[in-house]
């Protein structure tokens, strides 16, 4: 670099000095916050105070979330009959087992017995013996399975102004004897249908408490909506504006822009409204038709407005960035990502084989590494410190090679993730957010483009921002095409 070359990177431009400066002045606009925007030409923050407005409605649309509470249960009845309890058995055709003898006889075939039980009356004793007539062989059996269906009605919400819904749930126990290892293994699973009632009558009730509540959803989606809208045209105007950048970089300095300085005219904080908005409006959306009783996705719904309402909270941060001191959390974890994310794959591959051999070796003798879902579970808390105890507890009394094995497995893990993985993973954040700091330190531009900002010394209540935005996009856009054109 030549002595009268500027230090930052941008070399001298024959381009006509009005209109770098113009275009200057457009780029630093683009990233002013939105009090400089209002000191500059006027513009009324209109995103920022619809941003603080979705975060009190959508807050507001769960502050009255009721505890759901079930109530008034029975048995299915069809054409004034109740439906039966199933109890099914699932056995082998024939096996004759003798370990006393080591000889055994099976017919590996799966036969399945049922028999039905209908709750007309309570059974007295011995009632229920004689009706079922139901032999349990152990030597044959593999599971047995019970079925039942239970209706019930959420009365609970009579007193919000709210039609209840009915409930049918399907209940079935599984008593698990494949392994025939002595102990049975015992689940139960519930199926849960929702849908409107038949015939309801609620004395004095009257739809006005719906009509509000499908009336303030409305508002939820026609301000996310708005907000939809403004936020996409911002992230188009980025877009623009990046194209004009790298042309005008690529024709007066001869040179290509990085893809780091591309991206940023890409304001993550926009994508992130952009999906919570998306998210929000679905939500909205599916709950009106619950409310109606038009559908009853109620986890679908759940989710959609729980992580809309959290990415709504997470971007208010945005407004944070205009104050680095406040920021420099964002900042830090920003910049981290790339290494921590190089970082992690490495230590995920070895999370994955650890979680592999566990599964392999110790699940026949430990049940927290029966399957390789628990294993993962299992190792994640002993990083936290967790079920450390009760593994080392549960495999003392097995045999000499698996305790000892068990030992060698246990504490090379701790050892290695607690002690040195999420060391070297807080060293990465701490080394990087003392480099964004000592940056803050000496107010040093981040990139060629902050540099070629911050030559523009015209400050927002300067006046010189007061143009006709229509007539600076005109002359822009007819500048892009001129540098197209000529390169």
């Amino acid at each position: 670099m030549s002595d009268g070359e500027p230090c930052n990177g941008t070399a001298k431009s024959h381009a006509d000095p009005p209109v770098m400066e113009n275009f200057r002045r457009k780029l630093k606009y683009y990233f002013m916050s939105p009090c400089q925007k209002y000191r500059a030409r006027g513009r009324k923050p209109w995103k920022m105070i619809l941003q603080i407005l979705k975060i009190a409605i959508i807050t507001i649309q769960y502050l009255h979330l009721q505890d759901l509470s079930v109530d008034n249960h029975a048995f299915e009845k069809i054409d004034d009959m109740f439906t039966p309890l199933s109890l099914c058995q699932e056995l082998y055709r024939h096996a004759n087992i003798s370990p006393a003898t080591e000889t055994f006889d099976i017919d590996p075939h799966v036969e399945t017995e049922c028999i039905s039980i209908y709750p007309i009356s309570p059974y007295k004793n011995g009632d229920l013996e004689n009706d079922m007539n139901l032999t349990l062989d152990f030597q044959r059996l593999l599971a047995v399975k019970i079925y039942f269906k239970i209706k019930a009605i959420n009365v609970q919400t009579v007193r919000h102004q709210e039609l209840p819904d009915c409930y049918d749930f399907n209940i079935n126990i599984i008593f698990d004897n494949i392994a025939h290892s002595g102990k049975i293994k015992i689940s139960l699973s519930s199926d849960v249908q929702i849908k409107g009632c038949k015939d309801w009558n609620v004395s004095d009730s009257t739809d006005s408490h719906f009509r509000l509540i499908v009336l303030f959803d409305c508002v939820v989606i026609c301000s996310c909506l708005l907000s939809l809208v403004l936020c996409t045209r911002s992230v188009c105007t980025g877009l623009l504006l990046q194209l004009e950048y790298t042309t005008f970089v690529s024709i007066h300095h001869n040179k290509t822009v990085s893809w780091s300085e591309r991206m940023e005219f890409i304001n993550g904080w926009y994508i992130l409204v952009i999906i919570s908005d998306t998210l929000s409006i679905a939500g909205s959306i599916l709950k009106i038709c619950i409310q109606s009783k038009e559908l009853t996705n109620y986890d679908v719904c759940s989710i959609l407005l729980g992580t809309a309402t959290m990415l709504v909270w997470i971007g208010v941060m945005r407004y944070l960035s205009f104050f680095q001191k406040y920021y420099i959390l964002i900042l830090t974890l920003q910049a981290a990502l790339p290494s921590a994310i190089r970082f992690s794959i490495c230590a995920v591959m070895i999370y994955l084989s650890y979680c592999f051999c566990g599964w392999i070796v110790l699940g026949p003798h430990h049940e927290n590494f029966r399957t390789f879902n628990l294993v993962a579970d299992c190792l994640f808390s002993m990083i936290n410190g967790d079920e450390v105890y009760s593994s080392f507890k549960k495999l003392r009394d097995k045999t000499y090679v698996v305790w000892l094995f068990s030992r060698i497995y246990i504490y090379s893990f701790i050892s290695l993730f607690t002690f040195m993985v999420l060391s070297l993973f807080i060293a990465i954040i701490t080394d990087t957010y003392e480099t964004i700091k000592h940056c803050q330190t000496r107010a040093e531009p981040r990139s060629e483009l902050w540099a070629f900002l911050a030559e523009c010394r015209d400050t927002p209540d300067s006046g010189k921002y007061m143009m006709d935005e229509e007539e600076s996009s005109s002359s822009s856009s007819c500048c892009c095409y001129c540098c197209l054109c000529c390169s």
